[in-house]
């Protein structure tokens, strides 16, 4: 009899919101791979039903909830565990703390969690005080009612044993290694530098555009991204846009061969995430071979595992490491390919889903050894689940 497992925490299957998101469409399809009965909780309109890339063997449930910023990880959450208590799966692998607060539920009802942390959520800037509240008592509670949790960086993981007593494992995101794909119309290879971010405070948005508007008079900027509710960053990219013919805003790209070009054949990328541990687009930059200039941050110095392109939060500092990257094509070609190799030998998605696959089973009581036979074949059987959306 094949053991079943319940997704809490994200936005459905097959879904292009996040990094939650993109692991799912790895991990679900690889569970259902390997004997288990996937069951993933969503949102209605959050899914794209249709897809090609999606795998039928993986069961997709709806649940209700408030559709808005503050409430909508706290109330689908709720009633995706009220579904589960009912369902009662032989474990729950739970993404984000603020689901923390339900844990006890599942707990009295005999059902072992597996929680992925996330980031510091609480130490994030376009949070408010009583949000970041929210997320910190969250994380009391998923360090007290937890069975088991995954951290995606080691200094996350250094943090929850430092912070809230509590050991986890540590298991990152992967990244897709792909074929060269076509230079997206308009651009010139290793000519342009690029970002993409969700337009938040932490990923150094706003010091990004103003290097921006120096870098655009000699040099293609190319911004992928947005706040989602719109706001003054999606105003300025508006007006540097409207401002500089070099300065290319595309939004959101749901096109995932578009945006993996775009890293592909980037003279240089910037990535100012400065909270939360390994970031899903930093990881698919560097499978891409993108050369990164990254902010300086514990974490992105401990996914990169190199400090030379790394810059403080300043836009005179991220101009002039942009400026060195383009402009010299050795440099270029070094970080390009130590990024790619690094990618393959520390984030490849094979190592992730195995070790989430061990680890769930530890928390159902299997035996850990059933993961161990043909990984790499089932990552490559079945539907293609490469698509992902890292605007975050």
């Amino acid at each position: 009899m094949s053991k079943s497992v319940s997704i809490i925490g994200t936005r459905g299957y097959p879904s292009y919101y996040g990094g939650f998101e993109t692991a799912v469409r790895k991990l679900a399809p690889f569970f259902v791979a390997g004997g288990w009965t996937v069951t993933v909780y969503g949102r209605k309109g959050a899914t794209k039903i249709d897809d090609s890339s999606r795998d039928q063997r993986v069961r997709s449930v709806e649940t209700w909830g408030l559709e808005n910023k503050s409430l909508s990880t706290l109330t689908f959450g709720l009633t995706s565990v009220l579904h589960s208590l009912v369902a009662k799966p032989d474990v729950a692998l739970v993404m984000n703390v603020a689901n923390g607060f339900w844990l006890p539920l599942l707990k009295l009802r005999g059902i072992p969690t597996v929680v992925n942390v996330d980031g510091i959520e609480w130490e994030r800037a376009k949070w408010g005080r009583l949000a970041k509240f929210v997320f910190k008592l969250g994380a009391r509670f998923t360090a007290r009612f937890g069975s088991v949790l995954v951290s995606d960086s080691v200094e996350i993981q250094r943090r929850w044993k430092e912070e809230f007593g509590r050991e986890s494992v540590f298991i990152p995101y992967g990244g897709d290694v792909l074929e060269p794909l076509g230079v997206v119309p308009g651009l010139e290879p290793g000519k342009y530098v690029l970002m993409v971010a969700r337009f938040v405070p932490e990923n150094t948005v706003a010091e990004f555009f103003s290097a921006a508007r120096r870098i655009a008079v000699d040099h293609p900027v190319v911004i992928v991204g947005s706040a989602g509710y719109g706001g003054e960053l999606d105003d300025t990219a508006k007006r540097l846009s409207d401002e500089f013919p070099n300065v290319t805003w595309l939004g959101h790209v749901s096109d995932d061969q578009k945006l993996m070009s775009l890293w592909q054949h980037a003279g240089a990328y910037f990535h100012g995430h400065s909270v939360g541990g390994t970031n899903p687009a930093l990881v698919q930059a560097m499978a891409c071979g993108a050369p990164v200039v990254a902010r300086r941050t514990v974490y992105n110095l401990e996914v990169l595992g190199l400090e030379d392109h790394l810059v403080a939060p300043e836009s005179d500092a991220i101009e002039r490491a942009i400026r060195d990257m383009l402009g010299n094509p050795d440099l270029r070609g070094a970080a390009s390919s130590f990024n790619m190799n690094r990618a393959k030998e520390k984030y490849n998605w094979a190592d992730v889903c195995g070790a989430y696959e061990r680890t769930i089973r530890e928390a159902a009581g299997s035996d850990v050894k059933k993961t161990s036979a043909s990984v790499e074949s089932r990552m490559t059987s079945g539907p293609d689940t490469l698509n992902m959306n890292v605007d975050q």
